[in-house]
């Protein structure tokens, strides 16, 4: 009851910070993704969530419902950046404050309220976040975090909301069970075939049959359902993954590729590391068959960051799942159980030479971009004619399709890594991970 939680959102922040660099798109049905048949739905405009466009659709179906969408590619800097700026905007101005995801925090004001009015608080940081930032927030105040949460999604676009604790059953009961965070379409279906559609259906189940159908997570339901929610704002979480995948636009059976795939992966994770000056623990490798069946296999490792270890064990990963003769739709890598430190070089040991030449290639991509230097595997071979012969590089012609390329695209666009232009043109997109 004396708790006082604040949660903020963005609203369709992905579409909001590309609405911030071109205006001309306000009010228009955006989407922000791939419009090709792997891609999928990042983030939509509310204008474009009218035709039931929603985040994780696949990019042809949303085509389908609104074809008039304006499809944008994401550019995952502006977006971080971004949220980079909001969040000190916030640290500044708050006691207490726990970053959720790229696009929401939690606030704990609690006790605060006797200085001030919480609400009257909120409200006015929202303000503020506005006029600087130019980007649209809602924000729910309640007694906890769940709570608070559900009144921001209940009040968005651009809104704000206060659930005080008499208030909290009464605005809970009437709402659909799929507002609570925390269930999922298959924890949905199951309590839907239960009948259970309303938060206050679910707040009535006794809490032994909960346990029975759900575990655990059952109970916690339960809780949630009665408005309750005794988790912390925690002030800060240390990252647990690192991670990237590919989805390919048609699929594959290369094997060769795959590897290079993989090596192109690491190689990009491993200089994140270094550059966070992290260790790993465990590296997991996935692949997706073009039948849906997905299968990962993981395997605990000293701890490195050295790239050379890191590829060949993916290697070794990559060969123990793909048992079967079919084609692969996607493929990714994951590196966790991530430490703060530097690799232990041993005396006589060969990776102290390595972990030299690691350090000098680090310099040149932090000073000249990731694509600076990537190995010999991953870049590919010279474009060749119909009797096998190379092409020769021609200067003149390639300034000339520069120069046309820059009145169609964004100059940022073209600095991504060469790495992922090369998974990107042959076999689709690639999606980076954080745990």
């Amino acid at each position: 009851m004396e708790r006082q939680i604040i949660h903020m959102d963005q609203d369709a922040f992905f579409v909001s910070v590309e609405l911030r660099k071109n205006p001309d798109l306000v009010g228009k049905p955006v989407i922000v993704g791939g419009s090709s048949d792997r891609g999928v739905v990042t983030s939509c405009s509310y204008e474009a969530r009218k035709y039931g466009v929603h985040a994780a659709m696949p990019g042809r179906m949303a085509k389908q419902l609104c074809p008039q969408a304006i499809f944008v590619r994401g550019n995952m800097d502006d977006y971080s950046k971004a949220s980079h700026e909001i969040t000190e905007i916030i640290s500044e101005r708050v006691p207490l404050f726990e970053k959720a995801s790229i696009d929401e925090h939690f606030i704990d004001m609690t006790g605060m309220d006797r200085f001030f009015g919480c609400m009257k608080f909120a409200s006015e940081l929202r303000q503020t976040i506005i006029k600087e930032m130019g980007l649209p927030i809602s924000f729910g105040l309640s007694v906890n975090k769940t709570v608070a949460k559900i009144g921001t999604n209940e009040c968005k676009p651009n809104g704000e909301r206060e659930i005080p604790f008499p208030e909290v059953r009464p605005f809970l009961n009437p709402l659909a069970v799929h507002k609570i965070p925390g269930i999922g379409d298959a924890t949905y279906k199951k309590l839907s075939e239960m009948g259970v559609r309303k938060i206050q259906t679910l707040a009535e189940i006794p809490r032994d049959l909960m346990f029975k159908i759900l575990g655990q997570h059952g109970l916690g339901l339960s809780q949630k359902a009665n408005g309750i929610d005794l988790s912390p704002v925690v002030p800060y979480r240390e990252r647990k993954s690192i991670g990237t995948q590919t989805t390919f636009e048609s699929d594959s059976m290369d094997i060769s590729k795959m590897k290079a795939i993989l090596s192109g992966m690491v190689t990009n994770l491993t200089f994140d590391l270094r550059s966070q000056q992290k260790l790993t623990a465990c590296i997991t490798v996935t692949i997706r068959y073009s039948n849906f069946e997905t299968v990962t296999q993981q395997a605990r490792i000293p701890y490195t960051a050295l790239d050379s270890f890191l590829i060949n064990k993916a290697h070794d990963l990559f060969k123990k799942l793909y048992s079967k003769r079919m084609l692969l739709r996607l493929i990714g890598v994951k590196l966790s159980h991530l430490v703060s430190g530097f690799e232990q070089i041993g005396l006589y040991h060969t990776s102290e030479v390595e972990y030299d030449l690691y350090q000098a290639m680090d310099k040149v991509r932090a000073h000249y971009g990731i694509e600076s230097v990537v190995k010999a595997c991953i870049v590919k071979g010279p474009e060749r004619d119909k009797n096998g012969k190379v092409i020769k590089f021609n200067p003149r012609k390639k300034i000339a399709e520069n120069k046309l390329g820059d009145e169609n695209e964004n100059v940022e666009e073209r600095k991504k890594s060469r790495i992922r232009t090369f998974i990107n043109s042959d076999l689709g997109t690639a999606t980076k991970l954080d745990g």
